[in-house]
């Protein structure tokens, strides 16, 4: 059974960091395409960052050069390290997994961890 556990949301200033964490059992993470997604007040859940089994990463635009998503094969964990913090990264962060061949399709979620950022 696929269980993926988030943690390491809170509340945080504007302009700080947070560092979120995935934790996995059930599979071995460096086998999946991994993602972040986060969902922000009254808007739909978005994509966030994501990295395949070859370790190739992607971002959405709007954290480009501010997040950065990896994986530590050791503790089958993943995480992501968010910086410069702004009001519009306040959401609930989810991590999924994917099968290595469909990244575009994550069928296995855990159950979230809240980010709050304030002025």
């Amino acid at each position: 059974q696929v269980q993926l556990v988030e943690s390491g949301g809170g509340s945080v200033q504007s302009g700080g960091s947070l560092t979120l964490s995935c934790a996995a059992s059930g599979l071995t993470l460096s086998a999946y395409c991994m993602g972040w997604f986060r969902q922000r007040p009254g808007k739909e859940r978005e994509g966030v960052a994501r990295i395949n089994v070859i370790g190739r990463t992607s971002y959405a635009d709007s954290v480009k050069g501010r997040f950065t998503i990896s994986r530590d094969n050791a503790k089958n964990t993943l995480y992501l390290q968010m910086n410069s913090l702004d009001d519009e990264d306040t959401a609930m962060y989810y991590c999924a997994a994917a099968r290595w061949d469909k990244c575009d399709t994550f069928g296995d979620w855990g159950q979230g961890t809240q980010v709050t950022v304030s002025s």
